[in-house]
């Protein structure tokens, strides 16, 4: 469990890192004269670069992804985290555009991109060990470590972020203070390293299924015609039935402090502080809703929470824009916010999982998390910046989180109530 977890905490510290920081990085890296006229450019590009790892995701799922399924967990799982660990301190070592000129915006691009191969590797090795290696009826409750980790690196993430900016000056934050949570980065992936290469030889069988427990043919593939188009068909399904919980994870978990600086005017610290309160939320709810769904069953739980966001998304945003509204009701707002996506994603990993047969899981369900985050999470803040300057309108969040929550409902209507009882296949 520890080996699985410790390379999700690591990948999401740093982009929750990234997330914080995306308006010094826009200001270091990618400068109005650069950019272009419009004040906004900078915090867009910098936001395209966040975007780009997220598409290279899909590519690192299907690289890591065969080789956990033909050579076994372990040598992807220390591969990634390796290459990740490198990536983010280089990030923290690497010259701005004052220092290295127009090479340093496309060297932050490449590290990016590197990030997002490894990221895209690291889900489905990690989320195939844990619910693998999970004790019958506990699979949710194994896999809803992946997310809780998520939740832990975005909170280490945001918490260092904060106290680098409580601790330094503006000017200081902005000249190298920003650096230090990023090489932070290096002891948190050699602690990883050393976990997963301590690893046994890992499991890539499971044991046979119960032919009358089997998962419904309509939501997952056919292990004989696997890698085949019923492998396809599940990828795409679990795209559905993942995007809300993708493009509602970064609106209220990532994008929110930058949204909160350039549409409602709060200061780099008071968006930090209300990131900080959603992320709570968030891993509050995370392990409860993943034993919750071992109980009840993974649909009942996720159509949950993707309802919740989309009948609640807008009101949230509203509130935090009331000038009247309590502090308290607005603290309360965001923990509310968080734990709603919790809902979605301490279930999801387990879910995946059993869309897929062994010889392709690490594959299949990488792909469907890489491809989900690639278009619905990585473009988030893009979406959102770019929509929120055009049209003025504060509500275009909760419009992309909501909307996207509500279709990703009606493709977790079709889950079988029965898929988490049965093992593995």
């Amino acid at each position: 469990m520890l080996a699985g977890a410790a390379g999700n905490f690591v990948e999401w510290y740093e982009f929750g890192v990234y997330g914080c920081f995306a308006t010094v990085i826009a200001e270091r890296f990618f400068t109005p004269a650069a950019a272009g006229p419009d004040p906004a450019a900078p915090l867009l590009a910098a936001y395209a670069s966040f975007a780009v790892a997220f598409f290279f995701r899909p590519a690192g799922a299907l690289l890591f992804g065969r080789l956990a399924d033909r050579a076994g967990r372990r040598p992807a799982l220390v591969l990634v985290i390796a290459l990740m660990t490198l990536a983010t301190t280089l990030i923290g070592l690497l010259p701005d555009r004052a220092t290295a000129g127009a090479a340093a915006p496309w060297l932050l691009v490449l590290l990016r991109a590197v990030q997002g191969l490894c990221a895209g590797g690291e889900f489905g090795g990690a989320v195939a060990l844990m619910t693998e290696h999970a004790p019958p009826g506990r699979r949710g409750r194994y896999g809803a470590w992946q997310s809780f980790t998520v939740a832990l690196g975005l909170l280490a993430g945001a918490g260092a972020a904060a106290l680098t900016a409580s601790l330094l000056s503006p000017a200081a934050l902005s000249g190298w203070g920003w650096r230090i949570p990023f090489l932070l980065a290096l002891p948190l992936g050699l602690t990883a390293l050393g976990l997963r290469t301590a690893l046994p030889g890992p499991r890539t069988r499971t044991s046979a299924p119960d032919p009358a427990s089997a998962p419904d043919p309509a939501s997952a593939p056919d292990p004989a015609s696997a890698p085949g188009i019923g492998t396809v068909r599940a990828v795409v399904l679990g795209v559905g039935r993942i995007m809300g919980w993708s493009a509602a994870g970064y609106t209220f978990l990532v994008v929110l402090p930058s949204y909160l600086q350039s549409t409602l005017g709060a200061s780099f610290r008071e968006a930090l502080i209300a990131t900080t309160l959603a992320n709570l939320g968030f891993a509050a709810s995370i392990l409860p809703a993943g034993r919750l769904s071992d109980r009840v069953g993974r649909r009942p739980v996720m159509l949950a929470g993707a309802l919740a966001v989309a009948l609640c998304a807008l009101p949230f945003l509203r509130l935090l824009r009331d000038p009247d509204a309590a502090a308290t009701a607005k603290a309360a707002a965001l923990l509310a916010a968080g734990a709603t996506v919790g809902l979605l994603a301490g279930p999801g990993p387990a879910m995946l999982a059993e869309m897929f047969p062994s010889s392709v899981r690490c594959t299949g369900l990488g792909l469907a998390y890489a491809l989900a985050n690639a278009v619905f999470s990585g473009c988030a803040g893009l979406i959102v910046t770019a929509l929120t300057a055009a049209t003025g309108d504060p509500d275009v969040p909760a419009y992309y989180a909501g909307g996207l929550c509500a279709l990703s409902a009606l493709a977790l209507a079709g889950l079988r109530g029965d898929d988490h009882r049965g093992p593995l296949r």
